[in-house]
């Protein structure tokens, strides 16, 4: 199956306004879940409130704080950072009372190396969620920073931020609650819903989620799409995310064998991947820049290549022209 070039460029026709939920998913632990938007969450403890990713804009971190507000009126005290991309991190200085944005040294990297590319980037691929993006004041930058774990005390109850190997980002971090066994993914896992891999280490994630699914979580908060509730679901969600890689890489894998070109390799992933996952919401968007990163990895390019918007209009041109 071939895509026409009537595919409008990454999510520029998505113009459907979504409005996310608070969701209790234990005593004080809270999601803040959309259709199929980036997720974020809270945890509320005896003196303050640690938020779990930010939103795009300020404008939209504000109706979180607002909705926040409704649930308690203790400060937010902490950001932390599931990893870094644009559309869940710049809403950060919506957070006047915030002390510190903590994220892993991986992520800090990747804000060094490629967030204001990043940034343009998204800003393009994203056009409803980036409405208001002249209040962004720059950059959202960590200012507490840890290797592969750290834990954030609210009174008893530990916030247990790991990171479990490359996947998504170079950076990912998942947030863990083992007392109540809630889970907050980041991009790592996702429900139903396309699975970005453009800054991927596509062939590591898969070991990332094997360590995911050994905390065995009972409630899953994916990076998009719904929560999952009980052990079963969760484990679906991430076997779920791990088959749409595999499909990914066995794809492209089996067009770089046979010395074919990135259209080529395109067109075959999509041919394999639409039956399965084509209905999910932001697959048509995620395709191409997936199909890319694998068709890289596979070429031996380790690291991915950064994401500029020029460089975005041309992938899309090259694949869906």
């Amino acid at each position: 199956m071939t895509t026409t070039s009537t595919t409008s460029f990454a999510s520029a026709s998505d113009n459907r306004e979504q409005k996310p939920q608070v969701q209790e998913l234990a005593s004080g632990v809270f999601g803040y879940i959309s259709d199929f938007d980036p997720n974020c969450g809270f945890v509320v403890g005896d003196d303050h409130v640690v938020v779990i990713d930010t939103r795009p804009t300020p404008r939209m971190a504000r109706d979180f704080i607002a909705d926040i507000r409704t649930v308690t009126d203790k400060p937010v005290r902490f950001i932390v950072l599931t990893h870094y991309h644009a559309v869940r991190v710049m809403g950060a200085s919506a957070f006047t009372d915030a002390q510190a944005i903590i994220a892993s040294n991986g992520t800090a990297g990747w804000v060094r190396e490629r967030g204001q590319a990043d940034f343009d980037s998204e800003v393009g691929r994203f056009p409803r969620l980036f409405a208001g993006v002249e209040e962004v004041p720059g950059l959202t930058i960590p200012t507490l920073t840890f290797e592969s774990e750290m834990s954030l005390w609210l009174g008893q109850r530990e916030l247990r931020l790991m990171g479990l190997g490359r996947g998504h980002s170079g950076g990912d971090t998942v947030a863990w609650l083992p007392d109540c066994g809630v889970l907050f993914s980041g991009d790592v896992v996702e429900n139903h819903c396309g699975v970005y891999a453009g800054d991927a280490y596509l062939h590591d994630w898969r070991g990332t989620l094997d360590a995911t699914l050994a905390l065995r979580p009972r409630t899953l908060v994916p990076g998009r799409g719904a929560v999952l509730r009980g052990e079963a679901a969760c484990a679906e969600a991430i076997a779920l995310t791990k088959d749409f890689i595999t499909t990914l890489l066995d794809s492209v894998k089996a067009g770089v064998d046979r010395g074919e070109g990135l259209r080529a390799c395109f067109e075959r992933a999509e041919a394999a991947m639409t039956p399965r996952f084509g209905s999910w919401p932001v697959f048509q968007h995620v395709l191409p820049f997936d199909v890319s990163r694998a068709f890289d990895e596979l070429s031996g390019i380790e690291h991915p290549v950064v994401w500029t918007a020029e460089r975005d209009r041309e992938l899309w041109q090259v694949l869906r022209g």
